[in-house]
């Protein structure tokens, strides 16, 4: 799977890093980095929350 951000929504309030930070990360400035595009194996649970968990709805996930 592929993780996808619509930067246009995304407000940095960080609900996604507090449910997987391994993959969710926001900078200095408050903009969201992801640390890899493609879900880790044996991650997929804690990104689906935490995809699941944005506000705006900036995260999505492809096949």
């Amino acid at each position: 799977m592929k993780i996808v951000v619509d930067r246009s929504r995304c407000q940095g309030y960080g609900m996604c890093e507090s449910f997987s930070p391994e993959i969710f990360e926001l900078d200095g400035d408050g903009e969201l980095v992801l640390r890899t595009e493609e879900v880790p194996e044996g991650a997929a649970d804690d990104v689906q929350t935490a995809v699941m968990s944005c506000p705006t709805e900036a995260l999505s996930l492809e096949s």
